[in-house]
């Protein structure tokens, strides 16, 4: 009796936690159309600060040239960091075919540039679409965590070179300013160096929580670095494009800065680095004048850079979830019509069965007759 109990007690214990863990999977699951929703709000709420006539007027007084070239660069950086996802996906040693990586790099990136906390807005995304894939939990982790290493170690390079290249007053007036931006390049340096050595000498598996991560070859580790910096050098022009029309600026100086105010807007977790590319630009190009000129091109750069690719992605997400919802509907009815079908052709041969049936006892009266 005992043991009757015991058994039924772990199988509803079993029951509880295997729909616990489904409503789990749902709930981040469908956490991903929720920050794309956030995303979406974030976007809107950066630009309703600005007259509406003046979004138009910032744009319509760029050359169509330049735009066409900022256009190109931010596909470009969505190219590049698409591929984040890709050299995670080689990382894990998991094969999908072109527009699935692409896929899920474009709308995760597009939603967590727009929303912030990219690990959590971006990752929900991922887990939505890769799940979807048979990609497993833990394998989805690696590629989030992977693609979050690729842009850190691609900070750490830039920083540097962001650093080096910069003109000194970009850093703010005072020297703790000088100071603290000092200290960021040093830890750059030593996080860079630390990563890259770890990639050559450390081979042993890191467990985090049950899942074992081990150290990126020293070829992967580069390409980490190379890809993360192409992503940030498009979105740069992006801006330099957008830019260069009404301040003459030399790229090396503008890079810098870019660099600088890029990646303390993502550290800040300011959506679009909202306020983050005003005061670095503001102190290498100072003169109102100048910072009318400058809030133009960010008006256009974060239209292109964050406000168009947002839409695109939400088109392409809700129409491949249109696409995979009227799938579902067509297997149904498929599966209802086949079981339809089975059950009419088990009625037909049972008819038909009791028919022969019948038949036989027919011919066997007619013979006990005759």
């Amino acid at each position: 009796m005992n043991f009757k109990k015991n058994k039924s007690d772990i199988q509803k214990t079993t029951s509880v936690a295997y729909r616990t863990k489904r409503l789990i999977k749902r709930l981040i699951s469908w956490a991903g159309l929720f920050f794309f929703a956030l995303a979406t709000l974030m976007i809107y709420k950066q630009l309703a600060k600005y007259d509406w006539g003046d979004l138009q007027s910032a744009i319509l007084s760029i050359p169509h040239k330049n735009l066409a070239y900022a256009c190109l660069a931010s596909f470009l950086g969505y190219v590049a960091l698409s591929s984040y996802d890709f050299l995670a996906l080689k990382y894990i040693k998991h094969k999908l075919p072109f527009w699935r990586w692409m896929f899920a790099g474009f709308i995760g990136f597009s939603v967590s540039n727009n929303a912030g906390h990219a690990i959590v807005s971006g990752g929900a995304i991922r887990y939505r679409l890769y799940t979807r894939w048979r990609l497993h939990t833990d394998e989805i982790v690696k590629i989030i965590t992977f693609s979050g290493f690729t842009y850190l170690v691609a900070c750490f390079f830039l920083i540097i070179v962001g650093y080096a290249i910069t003109p000194n007053h970009a850093f703010g007036e005072g020297s703790l300013s000088h100071l603290t931006t000092a200290i960021i390049a040093l830890v750059s340096l030593a996080g860079l160096s630390l990563y890259l050595g770890a990639s050559l000498f450390y081979k042993k598996k890191i467990d985090i929580k049950g899942i074992a991560f081990k150290m990126p070859s020293f070829k992967m580790a580069w390409a980490q670095i190379i890809i993360g910096s192409i992503d940030i050098l498009m979105a740069s022009l992006v801006l330099y494009c957008t830019l260069i029309h009404f301040i003459d600026i030399p790229f090396d100086v503008f890079i810098g800065a870019f660099i600088i105010a890029q990646i303390l807007g993502v550290y800040s977790q300011v959506p679009g680095g909202l306020g983050v590319f005003e005061l670095v630009f503001s102190n290498i190009i100072p003169g109102a004048e100048n910072q009318a000129m400058l809030f133009g091109a960010l008006i256009a750069y974060r239209i292109i850079y964050y406000l168009l690719p947002l839409i695109v992605s939400g088109i392409v997400l809700f129409s491949y979830e249109w696409y995979l919802g009227y799938r579902q509907k067509e297997i149904k009815q498929q599966r209802r019509l086949e079981r339809i079908k089975e059950y009419l052709a088990g009625k037909t041969k049972n008819i038909s069965q009791k028919a022969h049936h019948m038949k036989e006892k027919a011919q066997d009266v007619l013979r006990h007759n005759s």
